[in-house]
């Protein structure tokens, strides 16, 4: 593997500007392919296999204008006032005026005053105590096709009426458009440059991982972006791979500029440097990204397809980053040759390494393996401690953005919770007229505990009579108003007690399914928390043997595999005790963690802390096996590695974090858990609680046994075959570094 990676780094540092050529060529090709082609993300979520997915199946081929309704743009306005709407019926009248002049309106007589609207009728658009009215606004633009502008606009007019004590809000189709912003991305990159500037001591060195990492987010972007031609890609698959492919690809390439940096001190031509760098350094990205890609990866075991495409796409991003680190950043190296260490920050200390230098590292470091065990027991203090919100954790699934927030409690106040969350239940009977069926499922239904309303909307299929085509029809479609909100206990309670009546349904020889958004995201809960031990046991033991081939060790693997549960575990307590506990005011709308998000955690997160494993610790075996004893390999770890892995952590906790900034809640909580995961995992578990455990072990920590070791193949991760590669004509074989080409 290092000859392979010895060859490959000199190679792309020779012919450096083909290289680049190459990369800039890929960008220019998938950039333009989608400025011609213009492919459409996918907001739909399915769930095959599912009740809820047969259900929306049953829709789709049997109600397709209801199907079509759904697709189509649809927004709610609530108008509410303390002292009534009735007293406000004159703005509430220009309200309807300037939403008439919407563009695209289904039907513009539909949009009226709830104040208008027949006494027999006007239960369904005004509360009951007259303070909440209900506006309806269908357009016939496909919900995919709305824009941020359409937003604004609608925005807009929503402020120009809130006079006189007349609140004004929406929730739905016009509400629920995000803004593309960048402003988290953005903030990323800059805290990201801030610290490389730190790290090297030198702007062009900073600026080269910038590069990397901006290229190959953007071709896997772009390559999504592609797929939506032939394949239906749910929009927030970007989010992750956006987030992921950043921080990977900004970390695997400080990685790589470091040590490039070390080979050059050491002497010999810079050609040499580079190869030596990306054999150790790059072995080391390779398998760490390995990790990282089983990990994500292995998400499609859920058998979800929007969980399968954001693995994928951060599978292809990491992919990519790794492939930019052990090619484009040799030839960048090459390119910008002996100014890639300049200008020179002179105020910033220790910018490059010495052997001889106390630095902050060695100096912990050193405390660590002098007395490991109250280090071992703080670090792990600190986690348990944060992993005690734990117990309380509650999960559930959303798709408003908090723009709607205040409309959905308007809404939840004047006409109940459950209105938001409709049930929607087919009933088919094949053989012939399913009028009697639905009917009898409707008075069943009706009898359940926690409905507000049942009623069938209509029935289609097989209608003999086109003047009447409900007669003879074989499926119908009911609708189920709850009366608790979508995400509560008491409606998932429903949900399957109306499930349970599909036997009565079956037994007559139909059949009953019930769907609709309440139900797919009450089955997506139910398929993550069946899938979460089959995917734990696949990414925990793929990379579990990974971690033995690269280090020869059993204990290593093992030590870093229980390290990380304590650092998940207190990424989750953290999670639930600002997200749902609303703790330190951080968040104004506090909720349930989204159902997705505890596999999706352990998946990356799993990934990323094998990397910092790989990237502290195949250091502390290099010097290891190159005659230093336990104890010292670990002092050289830190020497060499905890600027390198402390900087990779704040980079990814700073890219993670800034993505709080993100208008919509999934990106914020993606954001933090994850942020507060590296934070654990890599500065407690990886820099304090690993070391430690590995000085107590000694010569234990490393080694096979016999039979185990005939079998594992040496990857030579540690990079012996090229250690001297370049340096053997040099005087002491290339270990002086105080050599010609030593950057200044």
């Amino acid at each position: 593997m290092a000859s392979i990676l010895f060859r490959l780094g000199r190679f792309s540092f020779r012919h450096k500007w083909w290289v680049i050529a190459a990369w800039v060529a890929a960008m220019v090709l998938v950039v333009s392919l989608v400025s011609v082609l213009q492919p459409k993300f996918s907001k739909d979520f399915e769930l095959p296999g599912t009740d809820s997915g047969n259900a929306m199946t049953t829709m789709q081929k049997y109600f397709p204008v209801a199907t079509e309704d759904q697709e189509q743009a649809s927004t709610s306005v609530l108008v509410q006032a303390p002292d009534g709407i009735a007293k406000h019926a004159a703005e509430i009248d220009k309200l309807v005026a300037s939403l008439k002049e919407l563009p695209e309106l289904k039907d513009a007589a539909t949009i009226v005053s709830p104040l208008s609207v027949p006494a027999e009728s006007r239960a369904q658009v005004l509360s009951e105590d007259g303070k909440v009215g209900l506006i309806q606004v269908r357009q016939t633009t496909n919900i995919m096709d709305l824009e941020i502008d359409d937003k604004h606009e609608f925005v807009d007019i929503l402020k120009d009426h809130r006079v006189g004590g007349l609140n004004v809000e929406a929730t739905g189709s016009l509400m629920s458009i995000q803004d593309e912003g960048g402003t988290a991305e953005m903030l990323g990159f800059g805290v990201a440059f801030i610290v490389m500037i730190v790290f090297f001591g030198a702007l062009v060195a900073a600026f080269i991982p910038l590069i990397t990492g901006i290229f190959a987010v953007l071709i896997t972007i772009m390559l999504l972006t592609l797929s939506t031609e032939f394949l239906d890609v749910n929009e927030s698959a970007t989010g992750i791979v956006t987030m992921l492919g950043i921080a990977v690809s900004i970390d695997y390439a400080l990685f790589i500029v470091s040590r490039y940096r070390s080979e050059v001190a050491r002497g010999g031509s810079r050609e040499d440097a580079v190869g030596r760098a990306v054999g150790t350094a790059g072995s080391a990205v390779v398998f760490a990204g390995l990790t990282v890609i089983i990990a994500v990866v292995a998400l499609m075991v859920i058998g979800l397809p929007f969980v399968t495409q954001m693995g994928l796409g951060a599978g292809i991003a990491v992919g990519l980053a790794v492939m930019a680190a052990i090619t484009f950043i040799p030839a960048l190296l090459g390119a910008f040759g002996r100014f890639a260490f300049t200008p020179k920050i002179p105020w910033i200390k220790h910018a490059e390494e010495s052997e001889d230098a106390d630095t902050n590292g060695m100096r912990f470091g050193r405390a660590v393996v002098a007395k490991p065990i109250p280090f071992i027991i703080a670090g792990l203090a600190v986690l348990v401690v944060a992993a005690i919100p734990m117990t309380k954790m509650e999960l559930g699934m959303t798709m408003n953005s908090e723009d709607e927030n205040k409309a959905l409690e308007l809404l939840a106040e004047g006409f109940g919770k459950g209105i938001n969350g409709p049930l929607l239940v087919t009933v088919r009977n094949a053989g012939g007229d399913v009028t009697a069926a639905a009917d009898k499922a409707v008075a069943h239904i009706k009898t359940l505990d926690d409905v507000a309303n049942a009623k069938t909307l209509t029935w289609m299929g097989n209608g003999s009579d086109p003047k009447n085509p409900n007669v003879g029809a074989d499926t119908a479609l009911i609708s189920i108003i709850p009366n608790s909100g979508p995400s509560d206990q008491e409606t998932h309670d429903l949900m399957e007690q109306i499930r349970d009546y599909k036997n009565e349904v079956s037994a007559a020889g139909g059949t009953m399914h019930v769907g609709g958004m309440t139900a797919i995201m009450s089955d997506m809960s139910d398929k993550l928390d069946n899938a979460l031990i089959p995917y734990l046991i696949v990414v925990v033991g793929l990379a579990f043997l990974i971690m033995v081939a690269v280090f020869r060790s059993l204990w290593v693997p093992l030590i870093g595999t229980i390290g990380f549960i304590f650092s998940v575990l207190a990424a989750f307590g953290a999670t639930v005790a600002i997200f749902q506990e609303g703790m330190f005011g951080l968040i104004d709308n506090t909720m349930p963690l989204l159902s997705f998000l505890p596999i999706f955690l352990i998946g990356v997160v799993f990934g990323l802390a094998m990397d910092y494993q790989v990237f502290m610790l195949t250091r502390v075996r290099e010097e290891y096996i190159h005659g230093m004893t336990a104890k010292e390999a670990i002092l050289a770890g830190y020497r060499h590695g905890a600027r390198v892995v402390s900087s990779a952590a704040i980079i990814m906790i700073c890219v993670f974090a800034s993505f709080m900034l993100a208008p919509d809640t999934t990106s914020k909580m993606l954001g933090f858990a994850m942020a507060i995961a590296v934070f654990f995992d890599a500065i407690i578990i990886r820099m304090t609680v690993v070391p430690a455990v590995i000085a107590l072990l000694g010569d234990r920590a490393w080694g096979l046994p016999k039979w185990l070791d005939k079998l594992v193949l040496d990857f030579d991760i540690e990079g012996g075959a090229v250690r001297n590669n370049g340096l053997e004509d040099l005087p002491g074989g290339g270990a002086s570094l105080e050599k010609a080409g030593a950057p200044a």
